[in-house]
């Protein structure tokens, strides 16, 4: 009877275990298949919620998140296309380099325009809501045991 009891539990405990879990890709995949005006409409909706923004700014805003948007979009497609096309490969260090160069000019650039855009007390929200939401990335790639 005991031996009976130990395997029930430990096939229902086997059993709960192969379950899929959902995670947080799931919402990724649905913004895969939004455009880029949907996607930078969204992004201006939620800080016109969080930084009480203006009507001026609100256009201003929701042209650098187009702008964003479009480019996310355009290397997302360019990369599926290698990824398909069997033409992907390793970047180098120097090309990662670049990569990472570039990349951080970009942020430098977005900061700057948000910074003429917004009031000083309304950039230091935003600058809050940033590292908040790139800190809570490390934190979940930790988790996932990626790097960060």
């Amino acid at each position: 009877m005991k031996r009976l009891v130990v395997l029930v539990v430990l096939l229902t405990s086997v059993g709960a275990m192969a379950q899929r879990h959902q995670d947080s890709r799931m919402g990724k995949k649905i913004k895969a298949d939004m455009t880029a005006e949907q996607l930078a409409t969204l992004h201006t909706k939620k800080l016109i919620l969080a930084l009480d923004l203006t009507s001026r700014q609100e256009q201003q805003v929701m042209a650098i998140s187009l702008e964003q948007a479009e480019f996310r979009k355009a290397k997302h497609e360019e990369f599926q296309a290698k990824k398909e096309g069997g033409t992907f490969k390793k970047p180098t260090a120097d090309e990662r380099f670049a990569m990472e160069n570039a990349r951080l000019d970009r942020q430098i650039a977005h900061h700057q325009k948000m910074k003429e855009v917004l009031t000083e007390e309304q950039y230091k929200t935003w600058k809050k809501l940033a590292l908040g939401k790139r800190m809570n990335g490390k934190k979940k790639m930790q988790e996932k045991g990626r790097r960060g």
